[in-house]
């Protein structure tokens, strides 16, 4: 991509005197609370800053995501950019930002309003500027990313717009990252149960917590491989009744990941077998049921969407950092599109209630995502 050109001195011009608004974007839309399966009142927000920064088309699917599309020629290479509306966080959460001078504290300032804020002053700027596209670009704000949400909104997009879209960027995590490998997850809610009793006059009767628990310590003596990296984790327990009660049902959630789907299919073989094995010990039964699964997917470190992002990133003074995450790019790249996730910002305390980014560096993102969409007119278009 050729950077000098008027076009892109523009855009990256507009990204700086973008700045104090887009940082206004980034409270309004993260004081909007949006738990996962809870986002409509931010998406409903977005749709109408959809149509106010020009964008034609919106509309809002069954997933609940919201699309705009900003029409090219035809003859080039179609762009979906999207950015996830949800965020970890309950719906009562105070999610007041506030600033302390170049810095934005509140819950889901980062993860994942920065991104929808950028996403929607890309739009604005690009349609202001009258640029001329070879291809679409599409703008979507999807649901479902977080947690249990299992990419449902991203998935639902990719499906129905799979046969026109040549490639996707995904908005999430920090400036300078690039995302171009997918880990993948299988999330199970495993369910103990027995007849329980007292815990005096039922002593030796077999307990859901027990053996529950003897579950999750076989579990955490698993060796799993460094490459392709693979994990577990058990992040969810309850279950009884009280204290003086032999507890007749007690549950668990898990997080199994891997970069290698074989793996991760095995990883889950162990796991039942020792669930088995338990059952059998103890005379509990025991269920597994599937609660997520993400899939994997990479593309090559040389592919051209990967070398764009490094030429844009050279570009704008950053230097690229490569790793795998899981994101909403798993969808597109399990299915053979090329895909990669960058971030637009700096900050820290992802997922936790004193998250916090710093303003000034939104600048740079902004330039970069409009930096991306230029490059991608002149890449070649996807095989299908």
């Amino acid at each position: 991509m050729h950077f000098e050109r008027p076009t892109a001195l523009r855009m990256v011009a507009g990204a700086e005197t973008a700045l104090p608004d887009l940082v206004q974007e980034v409270i309004a839309i993260c004081q909007i609370p949006a738990p996962t399966f809870h986002e409509e009142q931010r998406a409903a927000y977005v749709a109408r800053r959809m149509v106010e920064v020009g964008l034609r088309e919106v509309s809002r699917d069954a997933a609940g995501n919201v699309i705009g599309r900003l029409r090219g020629r035809g003859t080039g290479p179609n762009l979906l950019l999207a950015a996830h509306l949800d965020t970890v966080f309950p719906v009562e959460t105070d999610v007041t930002v506030r600033v302390d001078g170049e810095i934005l504290r509140a819950p889901g300032v980062g993860d994942n309003s920065a991104s929808v804020a950028t996403m929607l002053h890309a739009a604005r700027l690009l349609v202001e500027s009258d640029v001329s596209l070879t291809g679409d670009v599409i703008f979507a704000a999807t649901c479902g990313e977080e947690g249990l949400g299992n990419l449902e909104g991203m998935r639902a997009i990719v499906r129905a717009l799979q046969e026109e879209i040549d490639y996707v960027i995904a908005l999430d995590g920090s400036l300078g990252g690039m995302v171009r490998e997918a880990v993948g997850s299988r999330r199970f809610r495993l369910v103990v149960t027995t007849s329980g009793g007292h815990s005096w006059g039922a002593f030796g009767a077999p307990s859901a917590i027990h053996s529950l628990g003897r579950i999750i310590a076989r579990i955490s003596e698993l060796r799993v491989p460094a490459h392709p990296k693979t994990t577990y984790n058990v992040g969810l327990i309850s279950g009884g009744t009280s204290v003086n009660t032999i507890a007749a049902r007690a549950e668990a959630v898990l997080d199994l990941r891997s970069l290698d789907r074989a793996e991760l299919i095995r990883l889950e073989e162990r796991v039942q077998r020792i669930i088995r094995a338990v059952e059998r010990e103890t005379g509990v039964k025991a269920s597994l049921e599937l609660l997520g699964d993400r899939p994997t997917g990479a593309i090559p470190d040389e592919h051209p969407l990967c070398n764009l992002v490094r030429a844009v990133h050279r570009e704008l003074g950053l230097q690229t950092r490569t790793y795998p995450s899981s994101t909403d790019g798993n969808v597109p790249l399990s299915m053979g599109i090329p895909a990669v996730t960058v971030g637009v910002t700096l900050g820290g305390n992802g997922h936790r209630l004193d998250e916090y980014i710093y303003t000034s560096p939104l600048a740079r993102g902004l330039a970069q995502v409009l930096l991306l969409v230029l490059g991608v007119q002149e890449l070649p278009l996807r095989a299908r």
